[in-house]
């Protein structure tokens, strides 16, 4: 469970991280979105952030993560020049692939797939259950 301190850290790492992708780092990302970050997760003392993103229209997401983890001290100074009046220490970024997206569309697709026959109708053939309180209906 994260402390309140980490969860306000966290928030605003997130923010002005999103900012730094979209205005500051256009080029990393030329012809896909710019990945979304997912979640990001602070250390307690506050010196790692894992951030975990979402990319999305590239052809091959794990190569955009690894182009951003090759230009982590790039990100990094970017973000420090953001939040220099709120923040005494970056904190060192730490970037991850966020597979749901795509797990929750394959285990969607699995569902689906799934051959479930339908409920018989009940007959009235069949006996009664037996009522175990004076109040079922």
């Amino acid at each position: 469970m994260d402390s309140k301190r980490q969860q306000k850290f966290a928030s605003l790492l997130t923010k002005e991280l999103a900012e730094v992708f979209r205005r500051d780092m256009p080029h990393l990302f030329a012809g896909t979105l710019p990945p979304s970050i997912t979640a990001l997760r602070v250390s307690p003392d506050l010196g790692v952030a894992s951030v975990y993103l979402s990319v999305l229209l590239a052809q091959n997401p794990q190569e955009q993560v690894q182009l951003i983890q090759d230009h982590t001290k790039d990100i990094r100074f970017a973000l420090a020049k953001r939040v220099r009046n709120q923040m005494r220490v970056v904190p060192d970024l730490r970037f991850f692939l966020d597979n749901s997206a795509a797990y929750a569309t394959h285990m969607d697709k699995v569902i689906s797939d799934l051959n479930i026959p339908p409920v018989p109708p009940e007959d009235d053939d069949q006996p009664q259950r037996p009522r175990l309180f004076a109040d079922e209906d």
